[in-house]
């Protein structure tokens, strides 16, 4: 008989339910800031509420809080979940195996998506389709990484869309990083041209501005 050790936040309640238990997150947290192998999002006295959520988040799911505060980044102020931690969480939770991804197409036409074998009936299912076509009619590749690494991007977003499909109750319905880049409106900043040394000497009444976008994002 398979013993089935599935993470669950069925039966975990949030320490924010009772005192006692915010105390103790509360000394939890104070040992965590304090450490200087957590993410930087976490350190200190600023850092105490961060480590907080984070404790709360790792006694729902039944994990580890530093495995939490590692995988859950903070992306234009909002903590996502990276897509590697979405694939080791569909890979490892028991309840799948033999995770692929189907990659056909070429250009605009390139298009993914997940396979999985259900270990409790031994059925093939499959994820939803992500396509390059789709991530322009989204307005997905105003982030640079799809069009410099789109098919790795197609993978993460159809490992994302599987997870979301059938395991939401491991990712409490967090986005991705990818994600939160992808919806998040670019930022736009405002630049004064300066002259160039030969029209120094003439300047004009109305200098020109320029409007530059900023679409660059590292995972």
């Amino acid at each position: 008989m398979t013993t089935d050790i599935t993470p669950t936040n069925s039966n975990e309640s949030s320490i924010y339910l009772q005192d006692s238990a915010f105390e103790m997150a509360q000394r939890q947290a104070r040992s965590l800031a304090a450490s200087t192998l957590v993410p930087q999002e976490y350190r200190g006295e600023e850092g105490m509420g961060n480590c907080i959520v984070a404790l709360d988040i790792a006694k729902r799911m039944n994990i580890s809080p530093l495995t939490v505060m590692q995988n859950l980044i903070i992306v234009h102020n909002r903590p996502s979940w990276s897509s590697a931690w979405i694939i080791a969480q569909i890979q490892g939770c028991g309840r799948y195996e033999n995770l692929n991804y189907e990659l056909t197409g070429e250009g605009d036409k390139m298009k993914c998506y997940c396979t999985a074998k259900r270990i409790s009936d031994g059925k093939n299912i499959k994820g939803s389709t992500v396509s390059i076509e789709m991530a322009k009619a989204e307005g997905w590749f105003r982030n640079s990484k799809w069009r410099t690494m789109p098919e790795q991007m197609l993978k993460y977003r159809a490992a994302t869309f599987f997870g979301r499909q059938y395991i939401p109750d491991l990712l409490l319905g967090v986005q991705t990083s990818e994600e939160v880049v992808d919806i998040t409106p670019l930022d736009v900043t405002t630049v004064e041209v300066a002259p160039s040394p030969a029209k120094q000497q003439a300047p004009t009444k109305n200098p020109k501005n320029v409007t530059e976008k900023k679409d660059d994002f590292d995972f």
